[in-house]
This record gives C-alpha cells, structure tokens and sequence, in this order.
C-alpha cells in the first residue's frame, strides 16, 4: 500500500490541476481584452478580477467561498492572494452607506441613560439603509471584516489579530443569552402591534428583543447546543442601572453553569437623523428583506479594568468571518467601544444588536435566525477543532 501513496498524490495533484486549468480556461474565454488591460493596471487587480471572476464577480457577493471556489483557491497561489481583497469587496457591498450621524451616534450600546426616542407618526418617515465598512476613518480592515473603532485607544487593524478564541465548548450548557435592555421593541408598521411601555419598547416579551433572543436560542438549540435564555427585563421599571442588574445575573449564571463559555447580550439598535429620520437597517439576503446584525466588542477605553478585551474582539471576528462569508450584507461592522458591557466577565462575551428601532419585529427575527444559524456552524467548526 506504501508505494501506492507517490501515485495517489500525483493523480490528485494532476486531476485538481487540471480542474484549476479547465476553470481559468473558461474564464478565459469570457475575459475581454480591454477588462485584462484595465485588471492590470491596478494594484493586485489581477488577483482581485480572477477571483471575483471565478466566484461570481464583485457584484454577485451573496455567493460564498465553499465548494469550486475554495478548491480554486487552494491551487492557485495568485487567486489565494486575492481572497482578502475579495472579502473587503463584499463587506463594501460596492460601496458605503453612512450612518446618520455617525462620528456622534451614540445608539449602538453605550446608552447607560434611556434614549429619547419620538414616535414615528408616518411610515414613510422610515428610512431604510444597508449599514457598510470603508477604509476611511475610524474604520480598520483586517481579517477579512471591518472594525469600526469608537474608542479613545489608538488603534490599527493589527489589533484584529492580538487575541485569542478563548471559547472552549463542552458538554453542559454552553450558551447564555441575556438582554440588559429587554424592553427594546421594534416599528409596529407591519402591524405587529403591542402596548408600549414607552415609545419602541414593550414589557410584553412576545414583541420585544426577548423574542428575537428565544429565536436565536430555538436556532442554537437545532444545533445541539445547550442554551439558557434568560428573559429578565433589567431594564424595567428602572432604566438606569440596568447593566449593573444584569452583571449581576450573569455572574450567578457562570456560577451554576460554569460550562457557559459564550454569554450573548441582545439588543436593538436606535438611529436617528438629524431631521428625526428614524432608520431601519436591511440586508436582502435569498430575495427577503431582513434586519442587520451588529457585534459589539467592549474595551478598556473608559479605564476600567478590562485586561481581555482582544480577546473577546478575537472572537467577534471569529465569528463576523463566518457571516462575511456566508452572506452578503447581513453583519455589520463590529463596533468597538469605551465601555465594557459586563464582556470582562468571559472571553466569549458579546453584545449583539439586531436591527434598529425602525425595522419590524419580523424583520428582526429572520435577521437573527439566519445570524444564530451561521454562528452555530461557526462554534461547531470550532469543537471540532478543540
């Protein structure tokens, strides 16, 4: 059997060079002269064309680097050099969307005091937007996503790579879902409506993000994860102080559970423009219309201790390249801020928004299953590695 082997590997080598030969052939042929030209004259453009070429193109970004692409990939060392420009590409969707105010905003966590949020009288007052990276600003490109740095740290995109998955998965509950700010609600525009407890929020956990939080958990559980969801509103009747009630939870829950090693803060975003826009953040992902989903990583940018930080950004962007890949524009940026958000207590925690105050419940859900669903791949990957 031993001298078999020299054969075998050849014969692989041979059918798989092949099939990267058969491929850029046929690429080949619908390449036009002046698209080369053009191709060449910018700065690893080549790489960039073939891959996206080979994958779909720049502008079919939904299609995922698996199956025919990722054997490509695996052969050809010019098109390998180009995935992560490939990658940037379809986090950029073709192009940038700001946010209403966005060296301001101070919607995506930070809120230790209740928003003011108004009513939206008329639907058409409801902006819908795709929230993207750019390489521009306080945004850094590294690892195949973006990290929006809202932080008072002096950051570059080497701090993607400083830390470690420190996300050992067992037998026993390994998931804690919490929401500091339960309340949170949705746009009541598709009728999907409840009783307010103050304007876009509900004490009824059938329409506010505990719902979504259960949802993401049902998508965990079909996984073979072991979830706990907690649905305590920490955010009623009391606004502030809500982070500390909170804390307090999840610690008692690590206690009981000290499998736990992933701990998921859900909320809902809220942005508001300058004019009292109320914006709604969307991704159209297989012909639906669904909300976007943001991690939020906190820091030690307030100066409170917070020594493993990077480690929980490292696993934010564990997981934020599993849904660059696998989706179009579902995941937006991460964002990285001052405070900590109680993440100082696990490696593995996260504060997760799930759209905004403009978008739907249903809108929320669908976003939120579909990020439940590519992140369990993504931690299955990840026992399997362990």
């Amino acid at each position: 059997m031993r001298g078999e082997r020299p054969y075998l590997t050849a014969l692989r080598r041979g059918v798989a060079l092949g099939l990267v030969l058969t491929a850029l052939w046929g690429g080949s042929r619908l390449v036009d002269p002046v698209w080369l030209r053009d191709r060449l004259e910018e700065p690893a453009g080549l790489q960039r064309a073939l891959l996206a070429r080979q994958l779909g193109g720049a502008e079919e970004t939904t299609r995922a680097l698996e199956g025919w692409g990722r054997l490509i990939l695996a052969q050809s060392a010019p098109l390998a050099a180009g995935e992560e420009e490939v990658l940037r590409l379809r986090a950029e969707g073709g192009g940038s969307q700001e946010l209403p105010g966005e060296e301001e905003h101070d919607g995506d966590g930070d809120d230790q005091e209740e928003p003011d949020l108004q009513p939206q009288a008329e639907e058409d007052g409801v902006v819908e937007m795709t929230a993207r990276g750019k390489q521009e600003g306080k945004y850094l490109w590294g690892e195949g996503v973006y990290l929006y740095n809202r932080t008072d740290l002096d950051l570059d995109a080497s701090v993607l790579s400083q830390g470690a998955v420190d996300v050992p998965l067992g037998e026993g509950p390994q998931i804690l879902i919490v929401h500091t700010h339960g309340s949170e609600a949705y746009s009541q525009t598709d009728g999907d409506f409840y009783e307010e407890s103050d304007p876009y929020r509900t004490t009824d956990c059938t329409h506010n993000v505990v719902k979504v939080g259960e949802e993401m958990a049902t998508v965990f559980r079909a996984h073979g994860f072991q979830v706990v969801h907690d649905t305590t509103l920490f955010d009623y009747p009391a606004y502030n102080g809500a982070y500390d009630r909170s804390k307090a939870a999840v610690e008692q829950w690590l206690e009981q559970y000290p499998t736990i090693k992933i701990v998921l803060d859900v909320h809902r975003d809220a942005l508001v423009g300058s004019n009292g826009e109320v914006y709604k953040l969307v991704s159209e992902e297989a012909g639906n219309k669904v909300a976007q989903v943001m991690l939020v990583v906190g820091s030690s940018g307030s100066g409170a201790e917070h020594p493993r930080w990077k480690d929980n950004l490292a696993f934010a962007v564990k997981l934020q390249q599993g849904l660059v890949r696998g989706y179009s524009s579902l995941a937006r940026p991460i964002v990285l801020r001052n405070s900590r958000y109680n993440q100082q207590l696990s490696p593995g925690s996260l504060l997760v928004e799930v759209g905004g105050h403009g978008n739907t419940l249903s809108e929320a859900i669908a976003g939120a299953r579909l990020w439940a669903d590519n992140v369990a791949r993504t931690l299955l990957a990840m026992k399997e590695e362990q």
